[in-house]
């Protein structure tokens, strides 16, 4: 038995020997190419190739102007450095605006030319599409659509920075394409000013090169990667609540379903969804603008590097790394989920992720989602990822309105119970209310409101109303005192803080 353990261990070690060469051939392959790109590069700025471009740049000349470049000509253009003249597939100002990334290996000029080239579908203009749409428009995309249905409101504005105050109320399409057009009003816009359907999404994606999800709700993230399957785009997705962030690169490269050589989908890495009670939004969880933004910012590098690599390569390794463009397409992707923590050390980490899975709905060889059931509408993204529904646990004698309870005395003679965190309650509270945090646990939560006196087992005379900030955890407050004490002078304020604020106090902080 031990010589078998010596043997797989020193297979193990041959493995670790064999991936760690390959990569560093990997790496080797990509340096030669971005020294014979570059030497290419200074070959063209000196005149080399007497008014034309190196032959290996013929394809990219051809995509993005129309035809040969070696006889490229434009009155723009045109013109002459005192050593022949030269004939430039760029405008004059394209070449001052984006010369700080042209000089670099990675770009060059055919990576620019291909970023010009470049159609990119940004769905979601907050917190994630509007540093996303500012990087991309300032990188030079040819070609960048806005998908939103929403408008721009004030909780908005500590995040999603293409907004401002004098735009609140506007949609939020519009006032990011005023903001991107100051930033640069050289490349094409495409607005579109609604929310993102099954029935729709084939035939807008079949526009783009690239999608980014900038969402940040779960149907739209199976909508969406579904939709970047069934059209062959690949899709740079990312999410983030409180003081993290995740971003993972998907379906690249985009082959066809049943293809193994082909990046997972948003399914073969989360095949069922979370249940929906336990899903937070910004406005419930709350949420960091920088860590929304650093996210966003990743969204946009990952693009960029997609775009200006050289057609058919493939990011193999986890995002934020370049590989070379000359590896064997047989090479397995290695999909990574990069995850970031604001205040963890270290910030960033990568998870190492499976391919395609064999049973995929959407990217397996036996695909269950296909072009037909998206576009009739027969998939119901709510119905899979499920709804949370308002909590209506009580009857309605268990409840007060927030008119009613601003009449209560709140003297000693009765107790308000305030269940939201501490956090919340150092916010704002009612003067006199006791902090008992509701922790999702009935059993916790009833023992430590016991321990502060804030209820009691018996009756003793005084009436409790418990309050939270939209009277969803009051109401499971209340459950779990009565449950465990039959007490019938308890009741939950309906509608939490958020009705106070409409009902009886116009001036409470509506956060």
């Amino acid at each position: 038995m031990e010589s078998i353990g010596a043997m797989d261990a020193q297979v193990q070690r041959l493995r670790e020997q064999i991936d760690a060469t390959e990569s560093q051939l990997r790496a080797l392959k990509s340096q030669l190419h971005s020294a014979e790109e570059a030497a290419d590069a200074a070959r063209y700025l000196n005149g080399a190739y007497q008014g034309g471009v190196p032959p290996a740049w013929q394809d990219e000349f051809i995509n993005v102007l129309g035809h040969d470049a070696s006889n490229y000509a434009n009155e723009e253009t045109h013109q002459t450095r005192g050593f022949g003249e030269q004939r430039w597939p760029l405008r004059s100002e394209e070449y001052g605006r984006y010369g700080r990334q042209m000089i670099m290996p990675e770009i060059g000029l055919p990576g620019q030319l291909r970023l010009k080239n470049a159609k990119v579908l940004i769905v979601g203009v907050g917190g994630l599409g509007c540093p996303a749409a500012a990087y991309l428009a300032g990188a030079g995309i040819g070609t960048l659509g806005l998908m939103d249905g929403d408008t721009v409101e004030v909780s908005n504005l500590h995040r999603q920075i293409a907004h401002n105050t004098a735009r609140v109320g506007s949609m939020k399409v519009d006032s990011a394409l005023e903001y991107l057009k100051s930033l640069n009003d050289t490349i094409e816009y495409r607005a579109h000013r609604f929310h993102l359907t099954p029935q729709e999404a084939l035939s807008i994606f079949e526009q783009y090169d690239l999608v980014l999800d900038c969402t940040d709700h779960p149907t739209s993230r199976y909508l969406i990667s579904d939709a970047c399957v069934l059209t062959g785009k690949p899709l740079v997705s990312a999410s983030a609540l409180k003081t993290e962030g995740q971003l993972i690169v998907l379906n690249n490269p985009p082959q066809p379903p049943g293809d193994v050589n082909g990046g997972p989908c948003y399914r073969c890495v989360f095949p069922k969804p979370q249940p929906a009670e336990s899903v937070l939004s910004c406005g419930e969880g709350g949420v960091l603008g920088p860590v929304v933004g650093v996210m966003g910012v990743l969204q946009a590098l990952e693009a960029i590097k997609l775009l200006a690599s050289k057609p058919n390569s493939s990011i193999t390794d986890s995002p934020m790394e370049m590989t070379d463009d000359t590896s064997s397409p047989e090479e397995p992707v290695r999909p990574t989920l990069l995850m970031f923590s604001a205040y963890n050390t270290p910030q960033f980490r990568s998870v190492r992720l499976r391919s395609r899975r064999v049973d995929c709905a959407t990217c397996s060889g036996h695909p269950t989602i296909t072009r037909h059931s998206l576009t009739s509408g027969s998939l119901d993204y709510v119905a899979f990822c499920g709804v949370s529904n308002p909590v209506s646990v009580l009857s309605p004698s268990s409840q007060i309105t927030p008119s009613a309870l601003s009449q209560v005395s709140i003297d000693g003679s009765n107790i308000v119970i305030d269940v939201r965190d501490e956090t919340q309650y150092a916010i704002c509270a009612l003067p006199g209310s006791i902090n008992v945090p509701w922790n999702g646990s009935a059993d916790a939560w009833f023992e430590q409101a016991l321990k502060s006196g804030a209820i009691a087992k018996h009756e003793d005379g005084r009436d409790r109303y418990v309050v939270c900030r939209l009277g969803n955890d009051s109401q499971l407050a209340v459950k779990a005192a009565l449950d465990r004490t039959g007490l019938g002078s308890i009741k939950d304020m309906k509608g939490g803080f958020r009705a106070w604020r409409e009902e009886v106090d116009l001036t409470w902080p509506d956060y």
